[in-house]
């Protein structure tokens, strides 16, 4: 029996990868996301705000919270980092 073809990965915006893992701050969790995307140590797509866009709060580095993305495999492997 062979394995089946792995399924697409799945991306979630940096606000639904924030919401799955927030503890007591959402806001808190997409800093600590932009953080690591901004170190290199979570890959993600960027999308930045041109200063005239901004929409309600701005977040570190002008991040699009919304549109960037990131895949749910990258972040659980930079969840599990943490963890250890």
């Amino acid at each position: 029996m062979t394995n089946p073809p792995p399924l697409p990965e799945t991306r979630l915006s940096l606000h639904q990868a924030a919401r799955l893992v927030a503890g007591k701050s959402l806001r808190a969790t997409e800093n600590a996301l932009i953080e690591a995307i901004e170190r290199g140590e979570l890959a993600a797509d960027v999308v930045r705000w041109a200063t005239e866009q901004w929409d309600g709060d701005r977040l570190e580095g002008n991040l699009d919270h919304r549109r960037t993305t990131l895949s749910r495999a990258d972040l659980e492997r930079w969840l599990a980092g943490r963890r250890t």
